[in-house]
Order: C-alpha cells, then structure tokens, then sequence
C-alpha cells in the first residue's frame, strides 16, 4: 500500500504503539505500587473495542480516536471510593509513588527508544554517504570553502558516516550557536579543515532547510539522460517513450543530464512540451504533458520514467552503519539521549527566537513522514519511531498543566510548601495549559497546511 493510505496506516500503527508504550508505563508502575487501574483507553471518543481483565477487572479500550490516551486510576477527587478501596485511591499515595506513576509515561517512551535504536543498529542502518554537491555561490557553505564532491568525515570531531548523522551535527551546533570544525575529505583525495561559525548565521534554521540554508546540497551523479523503465499508464508511456530512449531536447533546451531533464519535467506540470529522443540511430519528436502532483506543498511535474544507471553507482553513494549487540545497546543508550537534548534545545530555540516554528510539524506531516519512513524499510521506520517516542518523552516532560510535567510541577509545589495547590490554582493552571496546547496544535496544523498547499 503506498500514497495516502499507506501513510495514514503507518501512522496510526505508529501513534498507536506509541501511546500504548506511554500509557503502558504509567499502568505497569501505577499497579506495581497498589494503585487501582479503572481504565487503559488507547485513543479517545467512542470505545471500538473493550474487555476486562484480571482481578481489579481493569477494562481495556480502543477507541475510534487514535490521537492519545489514558489511564485511569482510582481516585477519590473524581467518584466516591468504597471505604475497602481507598488505600489503593491515587490521591491518597505518598507524594513518591504519585511522582513515580507520573514519571513512568514519559520514561517508557524514552526506552521504548532505547530498544528501537538498538534493534536498528543490529540490522543495520542504511543510509547516503555525506558527499557534497552543488555549492550555492556567496553562501555560508562557499565562504567556509566547501566544494563539490567533499565527503563529510566528522562534524565538531563526532564521526558522521551518513546525511543523517552530518544534518544531525550541525543541527546541533546550529541550535547551539557555536564555532565547530569539520572535517572533509576531498576529491584529490586530502582531508582539509572547515569552520562554520554559528553565531553568525542566524537564518540556519529559518524555513528552507539547515543544508539548504548553509548553501549545501547532497551531490548526485551525472547520469545520462536514458530511460531505463517506465510507469504503465503515465504520461512518458502515453506520449510513445520507451526504455533505451535518450532525451536529447525538449523546444529549445539542449538535455545532458537526467537531473536537467527532471528539473525541466519538475518545473512544468501539467504543460505541454515538444520534446526530441534518441532511439537507436533514429531522432523521433514526442508531446510530452508531466502530470501535476504535490511534493510537500509544492506543484511540480511528474512522467513516470525511471533512469538507467551505470552499473555500481548507486552502491558507491550508499553506505551502511552496523554495530554488534553489546556495542548497540551503548550506541541506542547514547542516540536515545543525543536526540533528546536535541529535541530541548529545538524546543528552545523555537521560544528565544533562534529557530522557526514553521519546523513544527503536525499529524499531517507526522503521516507523510510514517509512510514515507515505512516505504524505505525496517531501519527508517524504527528510526522515525524512536525520534516520535523521545519527542513525545520531551514534550510531556514539560511544566505545562495538563501534561505529566505540569502535574509533577505541581507535586513539586506540594513538596516545597506541604501542601497541595488549591483547586482553584490547579483549575486555572489546567485551563492555561489547555490554551498553550491548542496555540501549539493551531501553528502545526497551519505549518502543515502550508506545506500542503504551498502557502
């Protein structure tokens, strides 16, 4: 399954597993510590399905809302409680064993993590070696002395064998604002020593991208503009293309690279174009009309033909990261809280003005990115599934009312004071919390819609 269905199947089995793994936490700890558990609800609404289970008949849902979920525990302040059951009541717990239940959500997403790294790190991660392309003239990357085809060997002296992991690097020092070195290795086949300062790039994460803001670009291959397979039924097959043709022009444009060809086919859909194709030793003339689609909020053209490619290109770009079981468990411990301080100082740099908001995404883009990551294999989605949990570890560790970090802030108030907050201070908290929340998902629902339709 691929396009939108595939996309929101992936994402719901994501966000489903996830908010069973947070909710699971608070459960498991909850009734390890002798509190009652009346409901474990994975998503919201009307119940799809419900059974009861063992001693405390704990009723199990699963309702038609797969956006959350909760787990609710026995509890005086919201319905009477039989004189037998009032020790096991949440509100009658030590302060500890409230604190504990509360912190077990979030702490579960942050292993969850931890296992999913590690199982990528065992199978293997696959990814693009960092080699650069394009060098966009007067910009940041330029005046670092980037050129084309150096491949990043480490970013602030951390290896980076992959794209994922040199972005990741210098997102970093981008949030951070700092000076870091990089090491490349170059074409002639020396290593030479780059700086970034960036304390003085203060649009690196506006929107457009970190690479794309630094004037980098991931380096292609020159490939000859021959088509190796096409799609049944789209417009390259409609307009008489057939595999072993080589574009020669289209009007008045000379072709020589497949990636001018895919430029000039990106930047026209759904226009007509005359186009002229090498098919053996005969020189044949074709309409050509790209069909429109939408790639992250953009229009572009689309043929459905596929480049033949040189034997052994695509092996020498791709490269794979691989760690033995014990070295995975250490690795996974580490990314798990690499990419959580990452996501702080995100959260951080959002609030002091240093990164956009437009970065926020909501579900919409959440679903593309799950099916995209689900496409690709195992090792992607396990990826997108970890960075997901830790985000949402971060995000209710935050003192928000509403979220665990709001009712552990409130624990903390007790504790420093003796006492509980009045209902009064806890039901404005609650309703500033709610206000906070719905301006965070109006800016990742707007931030989605824009990428949707281009805004």
């Amino acid at each position: 399954m691929s396009g939108f269905g595939g996309s929101l199947l992936a994402f719901i089995v994501a966000i489903s597993l996830l908010v069973a793994v947070h909710e699971f936490g608070h459960f498991w700890v909850a009734r390890k510590l002798g509190i009652k558990v009346l409901r474990f609800s994975i998503g919201f609404g009307k119940p799809i399905w419900r059974r009861r289970f063992g001693a405390d008949r704990t009723e199990f849902v699963i309702a038609v809302l797969p956006l959350g979920g909760y787990v609710k525990m026995l509890d005086e302040r919201e319905a009477p409680v039989a004189p037998a059951e009032v020790s096991r009541s949440f509100n009658r717990q030590a302060l500890w064993v409230r604190s504990a239940v509360i912190l077990a959500g979030p702490l579960f997403n942050f292993l969850f993590a931890i296992a999913a790294y590690w199982l990528m790190f065992v199978s293997g991660v696959p990814g693009l070696r960092p080699i650069v392309g394009e060098i966009a003239p007067q910009s940041v990357a330029e005046q670092a002395g980037f050129q084309e085809k150096d491949e990043f060997l480490s970013v602030a002296g951390k290896a980076t064998p992959t794209w994922d992991a040199a972005t990741l690097e210098l997102l970093d020092a981008a949030l951070s604002g700092e000076r870091i070195e990089i090491s490349v290795h170059s074409p002639d086949d020396t290593q030479r020593l780059l700086i970034i300062d960036f304390s003085g790039v203060p649009n690196a994460l506006d929107k457009g991208g970190l690479l794309g803001n630094l004037g980098l670009s991931v380096w292609r291959p020159r490939l000859p503009p021959v088509i190796d397979r096409l799609v049944a039924n789209a417009p390259a097959e409609q307009a008489g293309l057939q595999p072993g043709d080589r574009i020669v022009s289209v009007g008045s444009q000379t072709i020589e690279t497949w990636s001018e060809w895919v430029d000039y086919v990106r930047a026209h859909p759904e226009q007509s174009s005359q186009i002229r194709v090498l098919r053996g030793t005969d020189e044949l003339e074709m309409t050509l009309v790209p069909k429109a689609v939408d790639e992250n909020g953009e229009t572009i053209g689309q043929i459905g033909a596929y480049v033949r490619q040189p034997e052994g290109v695509q092996d020498n770009m791709r490269t794979e990261v691989r760690y033995g079981i014990v070295e995975s468990a250490a690795k996974s411990v580490q990314k798990t809280w690499e990419m959580s301080a990452l996501t702080v100082r995100t959260l951080w740099g959002m609030l002091s003005g240093r990164a956009s908001v437009e970065n926020i995404s909501g579900p919409i883009s959440i679903a593309q990115y799950a099916g995209y990551s689900a496409r690709i294999g195992l090792a992607s989605f396990l990826k997108f599934l970890a960075i997901v949990s830790i985000s949402l570890g971060v995000l209710n560790l935050l003192p928000v009312p509403v979220l665990d970090g709001g009712h552990l802030l409130y624990n903390a108030i007790e504790w420093v004071q003796g006492k509980p907050l009045s209902d009064s201070a806890q039901q404005f908290g609650q309703q500033l919390g709610i206000l906070l929340l719905l301006a965070l998902m109006t800016i990742a629902f707007y931030n989605d819609l824009s990428r949707l339709f281009g805004a």
